[in-house]
Formats: structure tokens, sequence, C-alpha cells
């Protein structure tokens, strides 16, 4: 079955802009075909098509399947890397492994300060309809670490950071089941011992993803997985 993205989808009954373009250009799609819209906040629809044309696909919903939520949710900030292939691996894999919020911050060691946030929305789409999942994960530019940090008020707070004096505890051992978690991801030049006193005077504690030196968007995904399989162990 085909499957597609609508925001409001509750309240359009129909497919537009590029989603439409796709269901009549390029899928061909006729009336009576069975198509499946998500709405990425948790909702799966049933439909039948009504018309198509490549403005506006008017379906006819057949049923509606409510995704249940997780108890617990992810939200991943880092420093957004030079090369930007690199930024959209990250967003598709984490997008389908499952992550609700991907930040994007500016330290000092920085190598990016701009992003391009439309394409990125577009691969979580992707990925997200790839993995079956009912979430678009929220995708968004924060600004200054500096006043980013004090903004943050999710129950567990956490800075990947590896010390030469003294190696922290694994995240894996830090984080526990069904919270709310915050972690920072640091540049290439990693953070600045400013910036780390920063995060530990508004609750973060500094952990580690392992005894290797990780690209950013590895440990970014390290750390998104990670926090899944806190949650798995955790399950009776």
């Amino acid at each position: 079955m085909h499957l597609f993205y609508q925001p409001n989808f509750s309240e359009l009954s129909a497919l537009i802009d590029d989603e439409a373009f796709h269901a009549a250009k390029v899928l061909r799609l006729r009336e009576g075909e069975a198509v499946r819209v998500t709405d990425g906040q948790g909702s799966w629809y049933d439909a039948v098509v009504q018309s198509s044309t490549p403005k506006r696909c008017d379906l006819k919903v057949v049923q509606q399947t409510v995704q249940t939520p997780r108890n617990y949710r992810i939200e991943v900030a880092l420093a957004p890397t030079k090369n930007m292939d690199r930024i959209e691996w990250f967003v598709e894999k984490a997008t389908e492994i499952g992550i609700d919020t991907i930040s994007f911050f500016y330290t000092k060691h920085s190598e990016r300060r701009n992003m391009k946030l439309e394409r990125l929305h577009k691969i979580a789409v992707s990925a997200m309809k790839q993995s079956l999942q009912a979430f678009l994960p929220q995708i968004r530019e924060v600004g200054d670490f500096g006043k980013y940090i004090p903004m943050v008020n999710t129950t567990q707070r956490f800075i990947a950071h590896l010390p030469e004096d003294k190696i922290p505890a694994h995240l894996l051992k830090k984080a526990g089941p069904a919270q709310n978690y915050t972690v920072v991801i640091g540049p290439e030049g990693d953070f600045t011992e400013a910036e780390i006193q920063l995060t530990q005077a508004h609750g973060f504690e500094m952990v580690t993803l392992g005894n290797t030196r990780l690209r950013t968007e590895t440990a970014a995904l390290v750390a998104c997985q990670t926090l899944h399989l806190v949650n798995i162990i955790s399950q009776p």
C-alpha cells in the first residue's frame, strides 16, 4: 500500500502539495485505489482515493489507527558538522530508530552556523514513512549554545564528553527508564571548558558513549540508540 505524510490530515481528508503531486504524477493513483496516510502526530489513516490532481488528492477515510506514543522522549542536541551529508545521514537514521526532537546549536568551535531545515524535514518524512512510524520528529535550530542550555527542562540531561583525567559513567548506566531525555553532543573541536561548566551548572550530567572517539553524527546516533536500550532493558 502506498504511504503518504500529510499534516492536519484530519481536517483536510486530502493530500496537497508535494504528496498530491507524487500521488497523481508519479504513482498515477486513480479513484478507488487504497492508500495509507500519517499525520506525523501518531495517527494512521487507511483511505480510498476519490479524485486525484497534481495539486490535491481527495480521500475517503476508511479506518483510523492511533499509534501509542512511547513513555519516554528523546532529544539529541548537537553542533552541526561542516559536511551536511553527515547531518542528513544522522537525521535519517535517528528518525528510523525513533527520536522526538533533533536540535542544532552553535558553540565556539562549531564548523557550521547555518542549517537547511527544509531539506532535513523532507529526509525525516521519508525515513518516518520507510520505518512505518506515525510520529515525525521535531527538527529545530536553537542557536547559541549558551542561550539554549538554560532553557532545557527535560527530566534527565546529559553532556557526552570524554575528559582525559577521569572517565565518566556510560550513558547506559546513568539514564533511567521512562524519562524525558536531552543529550548534547559537541562539535569535533569539542566543547570549551566554559561550555562544559555551563551544562553542569544547569543539571547536565557528564557521560561517555564508549572508549573510542566518535564523530559528531556517530555519537548522536549512539546516544539515541542507547536511550532506547535503557528502556528496552527495563521491561519485564
